[in-house]
């Protein structure tokens, strides 16, 4: 027979004498639930690597050096988590390796030398951002300074290619199999420095790499863990399609995994312009990138590390101007002026800026969602500030109606004392939680209105379900001031 106070440890049926005190610490917390979120990264490993593939692996402090010892040195993952962690120390950084499609190919570049040098100097190649120096000596043969361009780029196990010098011509091998290998940007003297008079150097863009791993084997092994932010560097339709498929239904009301991908996308406008039009998912956003040194797979790490910090301290705060450590500009000549980025937000593809002192800056991220399902602009879930804030939102009622009540009976009208749910006590609980969400965490205005819009309504269907419809007005980003002058003489 139960009791007329609803206890969780205390029988009904005890007899022998005494004083029974059970601890509910239930009602201890009264601020708002903490939402923990974690950063995946997705990529290739190396047969050097000890970690297996599909298997997720935390990257503490050391990721850097975590990374190659699990994955390989100079692997694409080792890349991605040096970067990441370089950019952010407090974000909880995971890893999953895939290993190469059997039948891929990787991508080569080359560097053809020719000519004498009539004066000393050093040769400075960069390879995906990082240079790479051979001395040259004046009256030398171009072969014998492409073998030692070749012997220094192997001398850098960090390097995402091997070399090999024959007839003056180096050759470049992606250390991995795929697509993403012909990414890789080669280029010399991008600080300003001199090629030695006298020497020529043509450079073959890498090229060549196909077919990418598949990402479903990744998807399948996280199925039930929730990775907040992902980073996944393969632009191929099945894995886009694959990952689109999946965010979504991780954004679903059941399971309520939410994920977001990052990616980079290496093109000029027009490329990037019809490669953004081509998807339309909410739950990915794209950096657009044209004539970057910085590898487009390190560039989505550090990008999205920086993202996930920012966004969980504050999920509606801008983005704007934050700093991507690590990753070098185009050159001034390359980068997209106003009118071009502008167009660039308009087609699903996010943009940033660089500042006077070189720095690469997060102007807006945006979702590859541009329209709705009958084909109209859609700006619902344009900004990923959007998205986060109204899943924000959703995960703090969520947890303030399970920490409220969760083994309660359900009626209409309360009894004190009692493990006791009704349309008005939710309902309570629901307002007190926007008073947090408006007046702690600002994410949430109009509080007004939506207490005046709640509806809350015993199913009519099933008699153990509540229904519920919150309509919260979610804070907005300030990003642009306009004004008229309107001055007087």
């Amino acid at each position: 027979m139960a009791e007329n106070v609803s206890f969780n440890e205390v029988p009904d049926n005890i007899r022998v004498p005494g004083i029974y005190i059970e601890i509910d610490p239930s009602k201890a917390v009264s601020g708002g639930a903490v939402m923990e979120r974690r950063l995946l990264l997705i990529g290739q490993r190396l047969a050097s690597g000890t970690a297996p593939a599909g298997v997720a692996m935390r990257l503490g402090s050391q990721a850097g050096d975590q990374a190659a010892q699990a994955f390989g040195q100079g692997s694409m993952l080792h890349g991605m988590a040096k970067a990441a962690r370089g950019a952010s120390d407090y974000v909880d950084l995971w890893a999953i390796a895939l290993d190469d499609d059997p039948a891929g190919a990787a991508a080569t570049g080359s560097i053809t030398l020719t000519g004498s040098p009539t004066t000393s100097g050093t040769l400075a190649l960069y390879v995906g951002g990082k240079v790479v120096r051979a001395m040259v000596v004046a009256g030398d043969a171009a072969s014998a300074i492409a073998s030692r361009l070749a012997d220094a780029i192997n001398a850098d196990a960090d390097l995402p290619v091997t070399a090999a010098a024959e007839l003056g011509v180096v050759t470049l091998t992606c250390r991995w199999k795929g697509e993403t290998g012909n990414d890789l940007d080669l280029r010399l003297n991008y600080y300003g420095e001199q090629t030695p008079a006298g020497l020529t150097v043509a450079i073959a863009a890498m090229t060549g790499g196909t077919a990418n791993p598949s990402v479903q084997s990744v998807l399948d092994a996280i199925a039930g863990t929730q990775y907040y932010s992902i980073v996944c560097p393969y632009l191929d339709g099945a894995n886009l399609t694959a990952l689109e498929g999946d965010m979504a239904a991780r954004f679903g009301p059941m399971d309520v995994l939410t994920g977001h991908v990052f990616n980079a996308k290496v093109g000029n406008h027009a490329a990037l312009t019809t490669w953004g039009n081509s998807r339309n998912s909410p739950h990915i956003s794209t950096l657009g990138l044209y004539d970057m040194p910085t590898a487009p797979w390190v560039a989505a790490a550090v990008w999205a590390t920086v993202a996930e910090f920012s966004g969980a301290n504050d999920p509606a705060r801008p983005f704007r101007s934050l700093a991507l450590p690590g990753v070098l500009p185009p050159p001034e000549k390359s980068r997209f002026m106003r009118p071009e980025r502008n167009l660039l937000l308009f087609d699903g593809i996010s943009t940033f800026t660089v500042d006077a002192g070189g720095q690469v800056l997060i102007e807006t991220i945006i979702t590859n969602y541009q329209v709705n399902s009958f084909g109209l602009p859609d700006i619902a879930l344009l900004r990923l500030e959007t998205k986060w804030t109204a899943d924000f939102i959703r995960f703090r009622f969520n947890a303030a109606v399970a920490r409220d009540y969760p083994r309660h009976k359900l009626g209409d009208v309360a009894i004190p004392g009692q493990a006791y749910a009704t349309p008005t006590t939710v309902r309570a609980t629901l307002i007190a939680e926007a008073e947090k969400l408006a007046k702690e965490d600002g994410v949430l205005e109009d509080l007004e209105g939506f207490k005046r819009d709640l509806i809350l309504k015993r199913s009519t269907q099933n008699p153990n379900r509540m229904n519920a419809v919150l309509t919260p007005n979610l804070v907005n980003q300030f990003d642009i001031f306009a004004a008229a002058v309107q001055y007087r003489l």
